[in-house]
């Protein structure tokens, strides 16, 4: 059986990747956050307790690997950590570098590879550069759905829209290509084809709705010409594929990926940030058809809910924020309100600290349980068909994102 197997947002997860923010997450100032992609600095302690709440739930209920384990073991190899060395050196414009990583244990390089590398200050150049890096820090590591996604029996490495965070889909691909746990063909953009400029596409914006329905966010971090790189790619996987595509408001950044306004449930049930997926506004939503490898239409739809049900998938709407007051789902849209991560059909982890969208899966029917009463052994979920866990995320969400942007999962029950 393949080690990469998602075919759903909501099937019974089987395996997951995770990456606890840490240094790299404080190696940061004011002055270089926003090239960081962060509009304000994280307190690391702080998000390093919120954090530790998911990852033991996780831990506690499914497979869970970590990025930094999983790198240390494929740095082992010497032909491998060269290339991963000298690809991530050279692309970063430091190959003097190389030598000096390669003679680091695979401890110590995996560290560097994603803390950063310091500057070292011993040429007038370096002494006054206002640097801190020669490799810059993966500040957004944590996000780890983002630089790769499981797809089918497949991993496609993300073609990522900001050049700060092309070391995490490198080493994301090295994971996928040479872990013995997985060595799956991964796959990616031809170089060739894929300058900056026209393509990009991150995992946040990819939702597989069914096997052959693919959901896609058009905005700042997945181009057009990725949307066409991905309808591509999928039309090769089946003899009918669907794909819907949401265009994302460019501002304010809350919307950067499509998970930000819109998550799977349940086999029945969604989360949608109502003003953008549901009300009249001027984002298209646009569905592709393909069949037998060729796009067969293109046309402009009402929206997401109305189109998946057309297609056979007809699901309640639950609301991100409520629907009484748009100020409020403006606010907890903000705060990731709609970013939800399955563990099953119904079984759900978000943050706590959306009150008002917990309230309205509540009256949905789904229980709302502190992650702490599982950990502790008060609540016994086997016995509860639909739940929230929540976790704390007061400081978790200022990085801009919720938990389905904190997990990788490459292994779902059909």
């Amino acid at each position: 059986m393949s080690a990469i197997q998602v075919y759903s947002e909501i099937g019974d997860l089987e395996g997951v990747i995770l990456h606890p923010p840490g240094p790299e997450v404080e190696n940061m100032t004011p002055k270089n956050a926003e090239r960081a992609l962060y509009s304000d600095i994280l307190n690391l302690s702080v998000a390093r307790r919120e954090y530790n709440q998911l990852e033991c739930l996780l831990q506690q209920l499914v497979p869970t690997y970590r990025v930094m384990d999983l790198l240390k073991d494929v740095l082992r190899s010497d032909e491998i950590r060269e290339k991963i060395v000298k690809k991530a050196c050279y692309h970063e414009g430091h190959p003097r570098l190389i030598d000096q990583l390669l003679d680091l244990n695979e401890i110590q390089l995996a560290k560097q590879l994603i803390q950063g590398v310091p500057l070292e200050r011993n040429t007038l150049s370096g002494y006054l550069s206002n640097e801190h890096y020669s490799l810059r820090p993966l500040h957004n590591f944590f996000f780890t759905r983002d630089a790769s996604v499981a797809l089918g029996d497949r991993i496609l490495i993300s073609k990522m829209a900001n050049k700060i965070r092309d070391r995490e889909a490198l080493i994301m691909q090295a994971i996928f290509d040479y872990h013995p746990r997985f060595r799956v063909q991964t796959v990616h953009p031809d170089e060739e084809l894929a300058s900056r400029e026209e393509i990009s596409f991150e995992g946040g914006d990819l939702l597989i709705a069914a096997e052959n329905i693919t959901l896609v966010g058009l905005g700042n971090r997945t181009s057009s010409k990725g949307i066409d790189f991905l309808v591509k790619m999928l039309a090769g996987l089946r003899e009918k594929h669907h794909i819907l595509v949401q265009e994302l408001p460019s501002t304010p950044e809350s919307f950067i990926h499509l998970d930000m306004t819109f998550t799977l449930l349940d086999n029945d049930s969604c989360m949608v940030y109502e003003p953008l997926i549901l009300k009249s506004n001027k984002y298209q939503t646009i569905q592709i058809d393909l069949d037998h490898g060729k796009v067969v239409s293109i046309r402009n739809v009402d929206n997401l809910v109305s189109a998946l049900g057309a297609l056979g998938m007809e699901l309640r709407p639950s609301f991100c924020g409520g629907e009484k007051d748009t100020m409020t789902q403006e606010r907890e849209q903000w705060h990731s309100g709609a970013n939800f991560f399955a563990l099953g059909p119904g079984k759900l982890i978000g943050y706590n600290r959306n009150v008002h969208t917990l309230e309205n899966l509540h009256q949905s029917g789904y229980e709302i349980i502190k992650s702490k009463d599982v950990l502790d052994g008060k609540t016994d979920l086997s016995s509860i068909k639909k739940y929230v866990l929540t976790i704390d995320g007061a400081e978790l969400s200022r990085g801009g994102g919720g938990v389905r942007c904190m997990t990788m999962p490459f292994k779902r029950k059909k």
